[in-house]
């Protein structure tokens, strides 16, 4: 029986690829299957071009195989594993072809990212490693030039507003605030009428040319903006 390939999850940062570690880079430079999904057919993979120009140095690189998947951004979860069960499948065809396959994703795999829905799919089926990267927030930070977090402080980080704001509003020391895009106004009045000493800053488009640092909260709300809030009680 022909080896299996192996999945290779690799977290390609923010957005610089300089800020790509230099194991993913490796990786990237000689994987045969290349899968990077996208949220919608007419956008391209914000993950893509960040490895774009590693690719474009293979020898290989026109042959190079790269997979686009579909990932919509939908809330319905029935929907979501057909297309989850969908990539699994896919990513499997070419491992049991015995070809190794780097799914790229932004930030760290093992922080929201999508690769860990196919992963657990694949978990006892195949060989697979996972390469981390680094996170939009502690880019964030590093582009603001400061800690996130110091000595015992406890830091929290919220993908979606729900019941508990109230609890991590009062005892978190950092809040990261990820995918702030979809901020509402409630929310920023709840944290604006907190009455406790705090710093907010928002970070779009982080370590990209783009990129813009916003004292408070975004008024223009780009798909990557990451918003940091530091309490600074004593």
């Amino acid at each position: 029986m022909a080896k299996k390939g192996k999945l290779i999850g690799i977290g390609v940062g923010p957005g610089d690829t300089e800020l790509l570690t230099l194991k993913a880079a490796k990786v990237l430079e000689s994987v045969p299957v290349i899968f990077s999904p996208k949220s919608a057919k007419e956008k391209k993979s914000i993950a893509l071009s960040i490895v774009t120009p590693i690719l474009e140095k293979r020898k290989d690189y026109k042959r190079l195989m790269v997979v686009e998947p579909l990932f919509p951004m939908i809330e319905d979860q029935q929907e979501l594993e057909k297309y989850w069960n969908s990539a699994a499948e896919l990513i499997a065809n070419y491992l049991d072809s015995g070809r190794d396959v780097a799914f790229i994703t932004l930030g760290d795999p093992s922080i929201f990212s999508t690769y860990s829905y196919t992963q657990k799919k694949l978990a006892n089926r195949y060989e697979i490693e996972t390469i981390p990267g680094i996170t939009s927030f502690t880019a964030c930070a590093a582009a603001k030039n400061e800690p996130l977090v110091e000595k015992n402080d406890i830091l929290t980080i919220v993908p979606k507003i729900d019941g508990r704001l109230d609890n991590f509003l009062e005892h978190s020391d950092s809040i990261v605030l990820m995918k702030a895009s979809r901020n509402t106004k409630e929310l920023e009045s709840a944290i604006d009428k907190k009455n406790r000493p705090k710093e907010v800053f928002s970070v779009q488009n982080c370590t990209q040319e783009n990129e813009k640092i916003v004292e408070g909260f975004s008024t223009e709300k780009p798909y990557l903006t990451t918003t940091i809030i530091k309490f600074t009680d004593d």
